[in-house]
C-alpha cells in the first residue's frame, strides 16, 4: 500500500482547483475503488468551483447535483460555473463538469449572507463516544475475508486515509447475507486541523457524504457492497442542506436511513449532528443499487 505520509494534504491539494478563465477551473482525480471517479470528489470540486465566484460573506445553505457519466480518473476535469443569480441574500450558481467534451456531473448551489431566524431541529440520535469505536485500519482487517481481492482491505485504508472514520456498527460486508434495519451511522472528522474557512470545512463534509449513504439500502438486503461484489451501482443524484455552521475537523454523526429501495434504485437519507448536538447538515441521495446477472 503507497500511503502517503500526509493523506489530508493530498486531499486538500485534489481539492484546490486551478483557475483556467474567470469561471472555469480544472481539477484532477485520485485513485478510487472503482474504474471510475469518486463521486464525492466531483460533487466537493463543483462545490469549490461555485464557492470561488462568490463573495466571502455568503455561505453554502444547499446544494443539488446529477451525476451524468462516470468519470475518467486518468484525465483532467474542467468546471464552468454559471452565474445565475446575485440578490440581495441570495447568490445561485450552476456548476457543469466535462471530461473528453462531454458533461459527466451537473451542480447547482446556493448561498446566503448570514442573517438572525426562528429556530428548531431534530434532535440528535443516541450514539456511542465516537473515540470508543475501532478505527477503519483497525476494523477493516476483521474483514478481509470477505472480499475476493485480498488488496481491498488496502485500497479501502488508503482511500479513507485522510478522514478518520468509524462506524457504530458492523458495515454492510461485515454482515453479508444478514438483512438488517435499513439504517446505519458512522463518526467522522478529517485527520488533521483545517484552516478557519467555511467554504473548506462545507466542501469536505460533501466529499465524505458520499462514502456510505447507500449502506442502509445494502443492510435491508443483507449485500456486502460494492468491494464484497454482490452489487452494482452509482450515485444518481445527490442534495445537501447546510444548516448551521460546523467544522470537518471535528466529529460529525452522520445518522442515515433508507426508506426505500425500487426499480433498481435505492434511497438514502441522513442528517448529520455536531458532537454537541447541533443538526448541522441534511442529506438525500438516489444511487443505481442493482444485483449483478449471472
Amino acid at each position: 500500500m503507497n500511503e502517503s505520509p500526509d493523506p489530508l494534504l493530498d486531499l486538500l491539494h485534489l481539492l484546490d482547483l486551478e483557475r483556467i478563465e474567470r469561471d472555469i477551473f480544472r481539477g484532477v482525480s485520485r485513485s478510487s475503488l472503482v474504474p471510475r471517479v469518486f463521486g464525492g470528489q466531483v460533487a466537493a470540486q463543483a462545490l469549490v468551483a461555485a464557492g470561488r465566484t462568490v463573495p466571502d460573506d455568503r455561505s453554502a445553505h444547499s446544494l443539488h447535483a446529477y451525476f451524468l457519466r462516470a468519470g475518467d480518473p486518468g484525465a483532467p476535469i474542467v468546471y464552468t460555473v454559471d452565474r445565475i443569480r446575485d440578490g440581495r441574500s441570495f447568490t445561485t450558481r450552476r456548476v457543469v463538469a466535462v471530461q473528453h467534451g462531454q458533461p459527466i456531473f451537473h451542480l447547482s448551489a446556493s448561498f446566503q449572507t448570514y442573517e438572525e431566524g426562528m429556530e428548531h431541529q431534530a434532535p440528535m440520535p443516541a450514539a456511542p463516544d465516537p473515540e470508543s469505536l475501532p478505527t477503519a485500519a483497525e476494523m477493516l482487517p476483521r474483514y478481509a475475508d470477505r472480499f475476493s481481492d485480498p488488496g481491498v482491505v488496502d485500497r479501502l485504508i488508503e482511500a479513507r486515509a485522510a478522514v478518520d472514520l468509524r462506524y457504530v456498527d458492523a458495515p454492510p460486508f461485515g454482515t453479508v447475507g444478514e438483512a438488517r434495519e435499513p439504517r446505519s451511522q458512522v463518526w467522522f472528522r478529517t485527520n488533521g486541523k483545517l484552516a478557519d474557512d467555511p467554504l473548506l470545512h462545507v466542501c469536505l463534509a460533501t466529499y465524505v457524504s458520499d462514502m456510505t449513504l447507500l449502506d442502509s439500502v445494502l443492510l435491508a438486503h443483507g449485500r456486502g457492497g460494492w468491494a464484497v461484489g454482490d452489487v452494482v451501482g452509482a450515485s444518481l443524484d445527490h442534495a445537501m442542506w447546510f444548516h448551521r455552521p460546523f467544522r470537518a475537523d471535528e466529529w460529525l454523526l452522520y445518522d442515515q436511513e433508507s426508506p426505500s429501495a425500487s426499480g433498481g434504485r435505492g434511497l438514502g437519507q441522513a442528517r448529520i449532528h455536531t458532537a454537541d448536538g447541533r443538526l448541522a447538515i441534511t442529506v438525500i441521495q438516489e444511487g443505481v443499487v442493482r444485483v449483478p446477472r449471472a
